[in-house]
């Protein structure tokens, strides 16, 4: 009864809302990801950001002035992880908030050294563990398969892919698993491709992620799930097992 309650009240407001398909079109046009979801597929994911977009509330940060343009790719980009899993999955968490460029979150901070900061370094995108998720409109414009550095990148993906690992035990690089996978065989894939590229980055070879992913397993699984988006024919080959368990987690298979 109150599923149906939530979905006539979201109906309402999606047909209050007014988008378009053609709207829609337009404002994902640029973001080549969307060429590989075509007929009913790309209906539904139409239709499951519509959806997004009236469960969740969008604000600008600062005087950033936010279009409805912005809002419809922000939202396209956010349902393509879920796509195959659902909505759901994103009900921890109400409000996005974009600013135009890096923004400066106020609070300190301390560097590997142990000395603490209080004048922090500008940040693309947060996700915070009970509230709002963070982005830079001008880093959502910078996504692809070699915009990090040379590798795959994504913001949006990134951040939203922090919100689906915090929904079991924070944000530790694991997140809920489908009952027909094996949690422990995803700790040891995740692992040794974890150890591999720390002795890879040490060793001063080349690496298939952006090195911003060894800085915590939170931001490996985040790294990965962009590269899998993004990148996913380099990911297959350089990481087949993790690829292998990021189509299980997300029911899509990129390549």
């Amino acid at each position: 009864m109150l599923k149906r309650l939530r979905r006539w009240l979201e109906d309402r407001r999606i047909k209050k809302m007014g988008f378009t398909a053609s709207e829609w079109e337009s404002a994902v046009s640029d973001w080549p990801v969307i060429a590989r979801y075509q007929g009913a597929e790309r209906d539904a994911l139409r239709a499951m950001t519509f959806r997004f977009l009236a469960r969740k509330n969008f604000s600008a940060g600062g005087d950033f002035q936010l279009t409805d343009a912005m809002c419809l790719k922000v939202a396209t980009m956010a349902c393509v992880p879920v796509l195959q899993l659902g909505l759901d999955w994103y009900d921890n968490f109400y409000s996005i908030i974009i600013y135009g460029d890096d923004f400066v979150p106020n609070r300190v901070y301390r560097t590997d050294d142990g000395v603490v900061h209080t004048n922090n370094p500008g940040l693309s995108g947060e996700a915070w563990l009970r509230g709002p998720l963070i982005l830079s409109w001008q880093s959502v414009c910078q996504t692809g398969p070699d915009v990090r550095h040379g590798k795959a990148g994504n913001v949006v993906i990134h951040e939203f892919a922090h919100k689906l690992d915090m929904l079991r035990d924070g944000a530790n690089g694991a997140p809920p698993m489908h009952p027909d996978m094996k949690p422990g065989e995803w700790h040891d894939i995740f692992s040794a491709a974890w150890e591999r590229l720390q002795s890879d980055s040490n060793h001063h070879r080349a690496l298939p992620l952006d090195g911003y992913s060894l800085t915590s397993p939170a931001e490996f699984f985040a790294v990965c799930s962009e590269t899998f988006f993004e990148d996913p024919d380099n990911m297959k080959a350089q990481l087949p097992d993790v690829y292998r368990l990021l189509c299980q987690f997300y029911r899509q298979q990129p390549a």
